[in-house]
């Protein structure tokens, strides 16, 4: 699945953009693609259903195998996070920009540059676009204070992915359950917290990645609604 969020500058030109391989859909990709449209960034999205994708191959090219991707021994890798004892497809070049080897994978145009992590990918479509927009703050200090947001929000991503992965599993248990609980109460209080005093978003009057990110966030935990016999 191939699809590509283009959107125009203010000169009507759209700028170069990103390629994002992934399973979709993912909320967390949606960070990357609302900065792009706000910012007048390409932003290219190729990849499938979570379960789909050990039947992809991993790589700048991403695509469905084929019958030699499979009898190709160099290419078999083993299955991680989100993907555990799972065989994969992926290829050197992919691993050589992506180190870690996961899901968000995003690469420049030419594919010799690879950036993970939701929040990187963001903030890389954010720089592509045009600095008045304001997104990446608008000077170093406000720059500084989204960096803020988004590395408070990688702490509580890391419970809720946790959460997600258990819920969809069926493996869910009384102490995960816990945990993230604490978890967001501890990142909404910090967000409750910078909206107090009348501000219209978490950095005051205009609207940051920080809001985006927490946003895309949030929007994980209407996956509930599908696993409430579980809960």
């Amino acid at each position: 699945m191939r699809h590509d969020i283009v959107s125009k500058n203010k000169r009507g030109l759209s700028m170069v953009g990103i390629r994002i391989f992934s399973y979709l859909p993912n909320p967390r990709i949606y960070k990357s693609t609302i900065a792009g449209r706000l910012c007048g960034v390409k932003v290219e999205l190729i990849g499938a259903k979570p379960r789909e994708l050990r039947d992809w191959l991993w790589d700048f090219q991403a695509r469905p195998l084929n019958d030699g991707d499979k009898q190709d021994e160099s290419l078999v890798r083993r299955g991680r996070t989100g993907f555990t004892g799972t065989v994969l497809y992926k290829t050197d070049a992919f691993l050589q920009a992506h180190p870690f080897g996961t899901v968000p994978a995003a690469f420049s145009p030419d594919g010799n540059v690879g950036i993970f992590e939701s929040n990187s990918i963001m903030r890389a479509v954010a720089r592509l676009g045009e600095d008045e927009t304001g997104l990446y703050g608008d000077d170093p200090y406000s720059t500084s204070r989204v960096d803020s947001f988004l590395d408070a929000s990688l702490v509580f991503a890391r419970d809720s992915q946790i959460y997600m992965l258990a819920l969809a599993n069926q493996t869910l248990t009384k102490e995960i359950y816990k945990r993230v609980s604490s978890a967001f109460d501890g990142y909404l209080t910090g967000i409750n917290r910078a909206l107090s005093g009348g501000n219209t978003f978490i950095l005051g009057e205009k609207l940051t990645l920080a809001d985006i990110c927490f946003c895309c966030e949030y929007a994980l935990f209407m996956r509930e609604g599908k696993r409430t016999k579980i809960l």
